[in-house]
């Protein structure tokens, strides 16, 4: 079966960490409404029903994406950071 791009889903933990910060700093109804479609993604991409498991999940995929050895992750634009908050 195949599963979620990589790429989409650490785009989507990204955006979705980036609003959490911006909720925490300033709320902003927007950000909320963006926060909330982000999440419901991320739960559809995964098939979680919750946004805390979906963001497991996605971290999950993402570690076993990584790249097998003789591979650099710098190569590929990767860090090897975690992004799920």
């Amino acid at each position: 079966m195949l599963g979620p791009d990589p790429k989409v889903v650490r785009r989507l933990l990204t955006r979705y960490a980036t609003l959490r910060i911006a909720q925490a700093e300033r709320y902003s109804s927007a950000a909320a409404r963006e926060l909330e479609e982000v999440g419901a993604t991320l739960c559809g991409m995964t098939g979680a029903s919750r946004v805390r498991d979906a963001i497991a999940l996605a971290d999950d995929l993402l570690d076993r994406a990584r790249p097998a050895a003789g591979r650099t992750l710098e190569a590929d634009g990767e860090s090897g950071l975690p992004l799920a908050v």
